[in-house]
């Protein structure tokens, strides 16, 4: 860029005025040769003007990068290809500690840890392998809880159930939900916000019994076959036999078949989830979580 004020050849504020010519003879070819020797004195004039206001300008930006010390709030980056400018605070979220930085990482591992944990539970359905691997679905959940928050629990569960909804279908989807999405959102919430033990298994043996309960009523709705009444009318006949050789005449009624069908259910769920707080309790101190963890004391001690 030339800064400055620009002066004619015949300005006598100019610097370096050009050499006086004598005038020709007012013929076309003078005048030709005139205005020639007026455009090349104004050139010669520009180009040693440009010089002379550039060369310090350079300088002097040199020197003061030197002695200038940035503050993040004024310093601005621009990209070259004419972006917006970002200021070096906004850099600073892209840090370790930075705000942008912890958000990405979290839904990074979210992303991660739903398409392994789809992965696998598509690999296991499809190869009869879902009873040796069905206490480890539920894991990914909690870690991702315990790790950047309820919400993100509540993301992974979610990219897993869509993960599995387009590769196996609805039903597969809709089964791992009821069994082993809802526990482990469940279960990660509570350790997340430090509940003990007690509340914490009893809450997930709920949650587990109302899905297995959710995953018979929609397996009849599938197969078009009232799953849960051929229950109940076995486990009536098992008793009538069982009462039966033992010489009691005692045939018990539905609300007790009900009640003791209900009642199974709940032992099964909540040493389901006994176990699965101790198996997760060992891969969460092996990860380095246990500070996080809100441990009973024997186990502390165990541990």
């Amino acid at each position: 860029m030339i800064s400055g004020k620009l002066y004619s050849s015949s300005s006598p504020s100019c610097i370096f005025p050009p050499t006086p010519t004598p005038t020709p003879t007012p013929t076309p070819t003078g005048n030709l040769h005139l205005s020639f020797l007026k455009i090349s004195s104004t050139l010669r004039l520009i180009s040693f003007q440009s010089v002379s206001l550039s060369v310090p300008s350079s300088f002097a930006s040199k020197s003061s990068a030197k002695s200038t010390r940035f503050s993040n709030s004024l310093v601005e980056v621009y990209s070259y290809e004419g972006q917006n400018s970002i200021t070096l605070s906004d850099l600073d979220d892209l840090s370790e500690n930075g705000v942008v930085y912890k958000k990405t990482l979290a839904m990074v591992e979210c992303s991660m840890f739903a398409a392994l944990n789809g992965l696998v539970y598509f690999l296991s359905n499809s190869l009869a392998l879902e009873n040796y691997f069905g206490c480890f679905f539920c894991l990914p959940i909690v870690i991702s809880s315990m790790r950047w928050g309820i919400s993100a629990g509540r993301k992974t569960m979610v990219a897993t159930f869509l993960l599995l909804l387009v590769l196996s279908g609805p039903v597969k989807a809709l089964t791992y939900l009821l069994r082993h999405g809802l526990v482990g959102f469940t279960m990660g919430s509570l350790w997340r916000l430090g509940a003990n033990w007690s509340t914490s298994i009893f809450l997930c043996t709920i949650v587990r019994a109302f899905g297995a309960v959710g995953y018979v009523l929609v397996s009849s709705f599938l197969i078009r076959e009232n799953i849960l009444s051929l229950i109940t009318i076995n486990i009536h006949a098992s008793l009538t036999l069982i009462f039966t050789a033992w010489g009691v005449n005692l045939i018990p009624s539905m609300n007790a078949i009900y009640a003791i069908f209900g009642t199974l259910v709940f032992l099964n769920c909540g040493c389901f989830m006994f176990l699965l707080h101790l198996l997760y309790s060992v891969f969460l101190t092996r990860l380095g979580l246990k500070t996080s963890l809100t441990l009973p004391r024997w186990l502390e001690k165990a541990m």
